[in-house]
């Protein structure tokens, strides 16, 4: 099945900003299979692009690309420091009750030694899905280390629900067949950093594609509460 292709949200003559669809690398390295995102605007006309930030494959939403070699040098110290704001939208497993800081090492990479990692996780609802209730919560991750929001989760006992490595099968499975749910259900919502090159605050953001929000839906997340907590999670 084609991948429906990344969405622009912003371009101007430093930086490119698109919503890119889950299951799509970002760029060769990791994988050898399928387009990739660079793949895709290279199709679309943009042929120098520098990647400042990674998303993993299964993950939908923001990402911000660096036109020229100046901007990506800011924009990577910008990511280095600690200075994007970055915010998720994830479904998870269980009623989560409270918001939580979560401050646990995880590996730096794979198989690498286990380092500082930091998220802050907002409760935004919850729904009596089936087999067990099931609850939208918002994702800040403070550290950029790999799936670091998907580890935190699990280590909270509530993993992302269509996570097929910390997730429970039974309820991805449950997910696909009664909802219609067939990818992880996170998606990156927003991002917020400075401008290359006046340095100006720049906040962006991504809509559901409808791969989770009609899902989303179908478990009783009607449309005015999945707003409402995209709105509360900006």
């Amino acid at each position: 099945m084609n991948k429906p292709p990344p969405l622009i949200l912003h371009r101007d003559e430093n930086l490119l900003v698109v919503s890119k669809p889950s299951g799509m690398l970002v760029h060769k390295g990791w994988a050898k299979d399928g387009e990739t995102l660079i793949d895709a605007l290279r199709q679309l006309g943009y042929s120098r692009l520098h990647t400042v930030h990674r998303l993993d494959r299964a993950t939908s939403g923001i990402i911000c690309l660096a036109l020229n070699p100046d901007a990506a040098r800011n924009l990577s110290e910008q990511f280095a420091e600690r200075q994007v704001t970055k915010r998720y939208l994830a479904l998870v497993r269980g009623v989560v009750k409270d918001s939580v800081f979560v401050d646990h090492p995880i590996p730096k990479e794979p198989g690498k030694e286990r380092v500082p990692a930091q998220t802050q996780i907002d409760v935004l609802a919850s729904a009596k899905t089936l087999p067990r209730e099931t609850s939208l919560v918002c994702a800040q991750p403070l550290s950029g280390r790999t799936h670091q929001i998907r580890r935190h989760l699990k280590h909270l006992s509530h993993p992302i629900i269509g996570d097929v490595n910390y997730g429970r099968g039974e309820l991805n499975r449950a997910a696909r067949e009664r909802y219609g749910l067939h990818r992880l259900a996170l998606h990156a919502l927003s991002l917020t950093l400075r401008d290359p090159r006046s340095g100006q605050m720049m906040t962006f953001s991504a809509q559901l594609p409808e791969d989770l929000s009609l899902p989303l839906i179908a478990m009783g997340y009607d449309s005015a509460i999945v707003e409402a907590a995209m709105k509360r999670c900006p």
